[in-house]
């Protein structure tokens, strides 16, 4: 498994490279699959002082799997953030007992292609501006848009869960095996989920 590790307004020092190696290579026997792993840390306001959130990302043939934390230290996020993993990976091993069926699923996750037009000519000069996910956003913004393209194969309601489980997020978009709509399992209160399919009108 190959690790990447990057930080964002903050140091990576040698110590904590062989501290998060040595943790993630534990991994290396319990997931299949995994091409690489990315270790992100990155320095975060909160209240006067400065904290570090740390996330795990876990890429490979299967489906991604993530997990985060925020402390008041890069290596103790980084121990946190790495128990959540485990106990997703745990409850996603659990939960494939209980449904032999389940199958891994590819994915692709690409950057957003930033494409520059033509700068727009107002009284105060020319405004550049940028093509994001076919929206035209002219100097800074205020719109900020992050753009992801998955690739999947239609999914159970079983698998969604999985594989909402394994991101941690409270809701995942596929589309369904049975039906073939686009569908989104999400997380309500307690341990219950709903589900919304979407019909196309003519």
């Amino acid at each position: 498994m190959d690790v990447t590790i990057t930080g964002r307004k903050i140091q990576i020092t040698d110590s904590f490279k062989e501290q998060v190696a040595k943790k993630m290579s534990e991994l290396d026997s319990r997931v299949d699959k995994v091409i690489r792993a990315e270790v992100q840390a990155q320095a975060e306001p909160r209240g006067s002082g400065e904290a570090v959130r740390v996330e795990i990302t876990l890429i490979g043939k299967g489906p991604v799997v993530r997990a985060e934390a925020l402390s008041d230290s890069k290596t103790q996020a980084f121990d946190e953030a790495f128990d959540h993993l485990k106990a997703r990976l745990r409850k996603a091993q659990d939960r494939r007992r209980a449904h032999r069926n389940l199958r891994k699923v590819g994915f692709v996750d690409q950057p957003v292609d930033l494409t520059p037009a033509e700068p727009v000519a107002t009284e105060h000069g020319a405004v550049p501006v940028t093509k994001v996910g076919g929206l035209e956003i002219q100097g800074d913004g205020p719109m900020v848009v992050r753009e992801k393209l998955f690739w999947s194969a239609p999914l159970t309601l079983a698998q969604a869960l999985d594989e909402m489980e394994l991101v941690g997020h409270d809701f995942f978009l596929y589309v369904d095996a049975d039906t073939t709509l686009p569908s989104v399992v999400y997380r309500r209160k307690a341990y219950d989920y709903g589900v919304i399919h979407l019909k196309l009108t003519e």
